[in-house]
């Protein structure tokens, strides 16, 4: 008589985004089954995740509630409490990440701290609690304008001001206080790009690096990815890659980390955030590597052996789609007759999200062995989903 078969472990994810949605595509091809704490019944990754569990992450219960009887629970977002993730660490759930990594992605002030202490290059920062010590630390930092940030809870630009003066200071204290975090100063780098250095990491210490991408943001939001970065040295490419592995190695992170960096003006690489989870400079690796950060995600964190993060064409270039403003723009799946006419090889990736302006709603990924190509079709694509494609196929 043969044994009864045994099921794959089931994987809770905490977070019903569109990186969750992205990570059920990886584990649809894995056979992974996951069960989701979502934010709301029809939010983007509850679309097609069926075992799906709406309630707040930030209440305890439901967090064991979602991860009862679960090999392992990973994030679509790093906003769960650390000391809940502490809580569920305690009652024996596998955390990956676990709390004692994740609060370097979820506290700028303990991450900058513990970056000094790896001599990790950072740009100069302090912790800041009135106008006073931000004019005492731009004084020691070259002047203004400087950089505030809240030391939690803020992403796509949210919860970051330049500021040229102390007078320009009563917002940032004033929406920190009223979340209750701190205020981080760092000086304003001057930089020629930012780059981005995403590694895979495994409970066991396997590691895999992507090629280092250029990422380009507008008003704060990611809006295009070219992978390989081009033009970058080969040292900085490597000095790069040396520090996201260093860094996911010296933090014990397991799954994705991003290490979002300035390539600065004069030569050097500074970390500018950490991102514990599949980022949005890794979508092009959807299509564009032979293994995609979502599925090494999935194998990270379940421990299993990680796939090559080879490029699988010289040029990969990704295109957020932003909801638009314009109020005649149609149905975002309208846009693909046109886009898959004009271009068979491209790939479109929607995220089942209602369009609000500024909203990312989707990403594009067009590749090639010409970057000229590769990148004139995928802005054109994105733009022509976004509905402004004078502007942007310019």
């Amino acid at each position: 008589m043969n044994p009864p078969a045994q099921k794959p472990p089931v994987l809770a994810v905490v977070g019903g985004g569109q990186l969750a949605r992205m990570m059920a595509q990886s584990a649809v091809g894995l056979g992974l089954p996951l069960r989701l704490l979502a934010e709301g019944p029809d939010v983007s990754a509850a679309q097609v995740v069926p075992d799906a569990l709406v309630g707040d992450y930030r209440d305890l219960d439901t967090l064991r509630k979602v991860t009862e009887d679960c090999a392992v629970v990973t994030f679509d977002h790093e906003h769960v409490p650390t000391e809940h993730l502490h809580a569920l660490a305690a009652d024996g759930v596998a955390c990956r990440p676990g709390p004692e990594a994740l609060v370097h992605a979820q506290d700028k002030a303990v991450m900058r701290a513990r970056l000094a202490g790896l001599d990790v290059p950072c740009p100069r920062n302090a912790v800041v609690s009135d106008a006073d010590e931000v004019a005492d630390f731009a004084a020691s930092a070259g002047g203004f304008p400087v950089v505030l940030k809240t030391t939690r809870g803020g992403y796509d630009g949210k919860g970051v001001w330049v500021v040229g003066s102390p007078q320009e200071c009563a917002v940032p204290f004033a929406t920190a206080a009223a979340a209750g975090v701190r205020v981080l100063a760092e000086e304003k780098v001057d930089f020629r790009r930012e780059l981005s250095a995403l590694v895979a990491r495994s409970p066991s210490g396997q590691a895999a690096a992507y090629p280092v991408v250029e990422s380009v943001q507008r008003n704060g939001v990611c809006h295009e990815v070219t992978a390989p970065a081009p033009d970058l040295a080969e040292e900085l490419a490597v000095e790069a890659q040396q520090i996201a592995l260093e860094v996911a190695g010296a933090l014990d992170v397991t799954g994705i980390l991003a290490v979002e960096l300035f390539e600065t003006t004069d030569g050097r690489v500074l970390v500018n955030e950490l991102a514990m989870r599949p980022h949005n400079t890794g979508h092009w690796s959807m299509d564009g590597a032979v293994t995609g950060q979502f599925e090494n995600h999935l194998r990270a964190v379940l421990d299993l052996p990680l796939g090559s993060p080879e490029a699988r064409q010289p040029w990969t270039v990704m295109v957020n789609i932003l909801g638009s403003d314009q109020a005649d723009v149609g149905p975002l799946f309208d846009g693909y007759p046109h886009a898959f006419a004009r271009d068979p090889r491209l790939k479109v990736h929607l995220y089942g999200k209602d369009v609000r302006p500024g909203r990312k709603v989707g990403h594009v990924t067009a590749y090639g062995d010409d970057l000229d190509d590769v990148r004139e079709r995928a802005r054109h694509a994105a733009a022509w989903f976004r509905g402004d494609l004078g502007q942007e196929s310019e």
